[in-house]
């Protein structure tokens, strides 16, 4: 009798876990070019593909709290946001030298007479989408193609969105196939799997920046009026702040505080992608990026790293990224990270 009782106990136990893990749910919206990741009803971010940015992208990103830790500009006007770089939005993959064309710098603020110089990443399809308890799964396809159009790269994308306590976990495969010849991509410092943050995330600086008010004019001020900027870096190596940049680990945390939140995104490299560990173009103003191709400018030139892919060939690109309401412990942070690791 007292198997039986342990045994319902055990069930029972197991049931109320499930039943505690929060609904992924993933709602198609093609009519406004999107796809909104709910967890819980909340929007923790959309997958968006809108014809004036150059790439698919997940933005916003939220906490389970609910603050945002993507920088909204260039897509809305945020009072106290820098205006740098408008090709940092959400999370994105891409990278700088593709058969020598730049997709990662790639916006609308190109000039026509430039423009032949840079690739676009362009949607295609949602293949699959699949909400559930805890975990929701997006499959997508995409093309990264030349000025003229022609296809260099075919693009599968397997993103999975998981809700565990207070962290939110984006997952994704990534496979580039060569679709009509060679493609080389070159060893360059502008890559490849990244999020711009928050204002609040950038690490305390000195000097000036350039803000937009709330009308998205833009003005010059002093870095360090600004208050709210809270951002530190951890590597997986101990390296702190800014000194992570051009620094190999498998895993790079950025924390701060968010509207009295605490909040830390961990990018966590795969062993099985190329150049593992990854080097870090992480900086100081708000690009958090793991660059797993790019190493000459990272090492000073002792290292290089250049991937060709013949035709019909390809290669897969695994990352993890970790959004905790609170701050995570270490051994949280490796213990995720080991989890990760075993994955194939």
């Amino acid at each position: 009798m007292k198997k039986i009782s342990s045994l319902l106990l055990v069930i029972a136990f197991g049931f109320s876990i499930s039943m505690a893990q929060p609904k992924v749910e993933l709602v198609s919206k093609p009519g406004e070019k999107k796809v909104d990741v709910l967890i819980g009803g909340k929007l923790f971010t959309s997958y968006i593909y809108p014809e004036n940015i150059k790439k698919p992208v997940l933005w916003p990103v939220v906490t389970a709290e609910g603050n945002e830790v993507t920088r909204q500009y260039p897509l809305k006007n945020k009072a106290g946001e820098r205006s740098d770089h408008p090709h940092h939005i959400g999370i994105w993959l891409n990278y700088g030298d593709v058969n020598g064309l730049d997709f990662w710098n790639n916006s609308e603020a190109i000039s026509k007479e430039n423009a032949p110089k840079y690739g676009t990443i362009f949607h295609e399809t949602i293949e699959k989408t699949e909400s559930g308890k805890g975990e929701g799964i997006m499959v997508t396809t995409a093309s990264w193609k030349d000025f003229n159009g022609n296809k260099l790269l075919n693009e599968v994308t397997e993103h999975t969105f998981k809700a565990d306590g207070k962290a939110r976990i984006i997952e994704r495969t990534t496979t580039l196939k060569a679709e009509n010849g060679k493609v080389k991509i070159t060893d360059n410092k502008e890559g490849m799997y990244a999020i711009r943050v928050a204002r609040e995330l950038e690490l305390p600086s000195k000097g000036k920046v350039k803000m937009t008010d709330a009308h998205g004019n833009i003005t010059e001020v002093d870095a360090s009026d600004d208050k709210t900027v809270s951002g530190s870096y951890l590597s997986s190596e101990g390296i702190k702040d800014e000194a992570v940049w051009a620094t190999r680990g498998k895993w790079m945390k950025l924390s701060g505080v968010i509207n009295g939140e605490k909040v830390a995104v961990v990018i966590f490299d795969h062993p099985g992608n190329a150049g593992y560990p990854t080097y870090w173009h992480a900086r100081g103003y708000g690009l958090f990026a793991a660059n797993t191709l790019g190493q000459k400018v990272f090492s000073n030139g002792k290292e290089e790293m250049n991937l060709s892919l013949e035709k019909d060939e390809s290669a897969t690109f695994r990352y993890r990224l970790a959004v905790f309401s609170g701050e995570p412990t270490l051994e949280e942070i490796e213990k995720m990270s080991k989890q990760f690791e075993n994955k194939i």
